[in-house]
């Protein structure tokens, strides 16, 4: 069988790994095209200064590394090594880094990168020429290193040209053929390349490259500072030009700077200085070579200065030596930090694998040689997918703004919760005027403005039952949360609490093919009854979840799908068949939406409308078109955070008359707002996942607890070979519940989970469980750690007992929820 004919534009090492990997699972129809000279074609690539550190807060990242660090050190060039695994010392010179160095050395646990946290006798020890006394303490991670990236290009250019493919630079791209909404090759200044995939690895030119396409790739072009000091006499003799380095890189966070050695010299990286996009229109021309490149700005000493002195202060031997020279290296951000992963959703075939630096390279030029091949990624890569950013995300302000923020932020300590400063109030519900004068604590996501709690309900703290009071927290687990939650459970529990639901992504499946669309996409039947709610999930090939949905059946030809995101709506779009029988339709915008839950919910709703909302006249898991208060509603029964309830759902303009009537009549029923705080600690307790924290394609849906929401008998759907022989019994590992036994405890998540002091898992979700007044987590474990195992939580460095609980652990018997 002929593979498929790849044009792969950049030949740095995003492009070089992907054409490696591509030849490694024998596909033969290459070709490689780059502006620049071969190897050293001008790119990040070129003068990257090669750190490759595996510990990050993401499982996917992580994973991208440990496979990089596992590549490179498999390669070399004539003898000459492409890595030289020196080991990583990150060292504390605050209490809060030391303490950020704990949660590090954690989540290194949960990925399976081995670290270990050190004192400052043993950070000297290591690496010999820092002061000791400015040193409280250190993260060593032994498998870390330098990676040679030029070195690395040649070394995978080679391996591919051996198998196949063709490398071309001086080659400059100018258009992307195509038709019928497909690739069909790429023009170039020496002709036109035929091709049935494009992928763009281009680096910063990443944007003007998705340009041809009309594709947006949120990617920001900024200049970082990198300096070669004279020689340093404590290295004199220590390494030789081949080797270069033999201490471990060292990551001095609290002053955003990192030094590597260059034989007697040292190298040091800054992220200390101002943001410096880069101009692209500006970028030095001429002839490429080791000391002029497009990526290689001017240096700019001032910029440096301050960085200068913090350096000194670290490694004492500067101060007796000078610059020898810089430059203002040009690498990619985004706005979140993350790769940019996935295919155009207008030109087929057009792909994208940008802002990837050299630690990730071969990670992600493996991922996407599985989506290319294979059709998956064996590694979840929903953090990763250019798809997941919102409309609003995608304007180039906002790129700037919030690319620069995270190149300001790059080293900083920051919190699970860290509230973006700006840009805000991109987008608000049709309740933001209620929910501000109810003194609403919001936190961001996609764009949403998202309470997390009220203070207007401060007050009931003084009312809270003594089995409802919270524990206090650690300093760390009380950022961004407040005891109001237990409060906002507590009422929701006991009394009746209005939630927004507006950011919930809603999708409007349409059209004579909506049916069968959504009957081959998910795992449940839904050929039902109009009125039919079905919490169902979409998999993937292997029957990985990549996501959790809910659909209303609205009429014969009309389906209203709740999904997780963006990445869900570019799913459905993109398998939505060409003859324009099904219409794939965001509605969120121009909608709204509103949790009424709790014990008196139906008494609420039963004033102010002449529908039946009894229990059997308005069954769990059904909808129905309703007026409130002569506001025309999507009436679903469902509830996510285990009451009694409903979502309703209106146009923008009728949401602020919604929750009026709603708040008047739920007054003398106790009605109070409720946030994010409250409706997570409550949907954990009732058992419910969060797709993307809990589950994601890297999970089956027994694996996840889910496998009641698959029904095998409904005939084919995606994914249903590949979990047909799977069921709740033939699983390894499962999606646990645990209770901290101190009850007081609180974890955060991506913590490791040991039994008999061995690392067995990771939490995902955590939460304190106001209801059963105790913190609870739900953690990746093996099937064999049954109901009532012991274990223990890390977390910064200490175990905190804990026990594997059946769940659900509130109203398991659904005896409120469907009352």
């Amino acid at each position: 069988m002929t593979s498929p004919r790849v044009v792969i534009i950049g030949a740095g090492i995003v492009g070089t790994n992907l054409a490696d990997e591509l030849t490694m699972r024998g596909w033969d129809q290459i070709t490689v095209l780059d502006q620049g000279p071969l190897p050293l074609t001008g790119g990040s690539s070129s003068h990257a200064p090669g750190l490759v550190f595996q510990t990050n807060a993401s499982k996917t990242m992580t994973e991208f590394a440990s496979y990089s660090v596992e590549k490179f050190l498999s390669l070399d060039v004539d003898g000459e090594w492409c890595f030289n695994q020196v080991g990583g010392l990150e060292v504390a010179t605050t209490d809060v880094r030391l303490n950020d160095l704990q949660r590090k050395a954690g989540w290194a646990a949960s990925w399976g990168v081995g670290v270990e946290v050190v004192d400052a006798a043993e950070c000297k020890r290591l690496h010999p020429l820092i002061d000791e006394s400015q040193v409280l303490g250190g993260l060593y991670i032994p498998t870390d290193g330098l990676a040679k990236a030029a070195r690395i290009v040649q070394a995978l250019a080679r391996r591919a040209q051996s198998r196949g493919a063709e490398l071309r630079g001086n080659t400059k791209v100018i258009g992307v053929e195509h038709a019928g909404g497909k690739v069909t090759g790429v023009t170039t200044d020496g002709g036109v390349v035929p091709a049935d995939i494009v992928v763009s690895c281009g680096g910063f030119w990443g944007p003007m490259l998705g340009e041809l396409v009309g594709m947006d790739v949120p990617l920001l072009p900024l200049a970082h500072q990198y300096v070669f000091t004279d020689q340093i006499p404590e290295l004199v003799g220590l390494n030789t030009p081949l080797a270069e380095a033999g201490m471990p890189i060292l990551r001095h966070q609290d002053r955003d700077l990192y030094f590597r050695e260059h034989v007697d010299r040292i190298g040091i990286g800054s992220y200390a200085h101002r943001p410096m996009p880069a101009d692209m229109s500006a970028l030095p021309g001429g002839q490429i070579g080791p000391d002029s490149m497009p990526s290689m700005l001017t240096f700019t000493p001032e910029d440096f200065a301050p960085s200068w002195a913090d350096a000194q202060k670290m490694l004492p031997c500067l101060s007796r030596a000078k610059i020898d020279s810089g430059f203002n290296g040009i690498f990619s951000f985004t706005p979140d930090g993350g790769p940019l992963i996935g295919e155009s959703p207008d030109v087929a075939g057009f792909w994208i694998a940008e802002a990837v630096w050299v630690t990730h390279s071969a990670g992600v030029g493996r991922a996407v040689a599985q989506l290319l091949v294979d059709g998956r990624s064996e590694i979840d890569l929903h953090g990763c997918d250019v798809h997941r950013f919102e409309e609003v995300q995608l304007d180039p302000g906002y790129v700037s703004e919030t690319s620069q923020q995270n190149f300001v932020e790059v080293y900083d300590v920051l919190h699970p919760l860290e509230p973006r400063k700006s840009p805000r109030d991109l987008r608000v519900s049709a309740f933001h005027e209620r929910q501000v004068e109810l003194g609403a604590f919001f936190l961001e996501s996609g764009g949403w403005e998202r309470p997390h709690w009220y203070e207007a309900n401060a007050a009931l703290l003084e009312e809270l039952p003594a089995q409802w009071q919270p524990p206090a927290r650690d300093e760390w687990a009380a950022k961004f949360h407040s005891p109001i939650a237990a409060a906002e459970a507590w009422k929701t529990r006991t009394a009746v609490a209005l939630y927004d639901m507006t950011p919930l992504k809603r999708i409007e499946v349409s059209g004579p093919g909506a049916l069968d669309l959504l009957e081959r996409l998910t795992t449940g039947k839904m050929d039902k009854s109009i009125g039919s709610v079905t919490y169902t999930l979409a998999l993937d090939s292997t029957g990985g979840v990549r996501s959790d949905l809910t659909v209303t059946r609205l009429s014969d030809n009309v389906f209203q799908v709740g999904a997780n995101g963006n990445i869900d709506l570019d799913y459905l779009r993109r398998e939505a068949p060409a003859d324009g029988s099904v219409t794939v339709r965001d509605i969120t915008g121009g909608t709204c939406g509103l949790g009424l839950w709790g014990p008196r919910a139906r008494d609420v709703v039963e004033e102010l409308s002449r529908d039946d909302f009894s229990k059997d006249g308005f069954k769990y898991f059904r909808a129905k078109q309703v007026r409130i208060a002569g506001v025309p509603v999507t009436a679903m029964r469902l509830s996510y955070v285990g009451e009694l309830g409903w979502e309703l759902y209106t146009s923008s303009d009728n949401g602020l008359r919604l929750w009026d009537t709603l708040w008047k009549a739920g007054e003398k029923h106790g009605i109070i707002a409720g946030g994010r705080a409250a409706f997570n600690s409550l949907r954990m307790e009732k058992g419910y996942r969060s797709w993307g924290t809990d589950m994601t394609t890297e999970h089956d849906p027994y694996e996840a607890g889910l496998g009641f929401a698959v029904r095998k008998a409904k005939g084919d759907f995606v994914g249903s070979a590949a979990i047909a022989d799977i069921t709740d019994e033939t699983v390894t590992r499962r999606l646990s519940c645990v209770m901290i036994d101190d009850k007081t405890s609180v974890v955060l998540g991506s913590e490791p989970v040991y039994v008999d002091d061995a690392v067995v898992g990771y939490v995902t979700s955590a939460a304190f469980g106001h209801t059963v007044a105790a913190p609870i987590a739900y953690a990746w474990l093996p099937a064999s750690a049954g109901v009532g195992t012991s274990v223990e939580i890390e977390y910064f460095g200490k175990r905190i007992p804990a026990t594997v609980v059946a769940e659900p652990l509130v109203d398991p018997d659904m005896i409120k929820i469907r009352s």
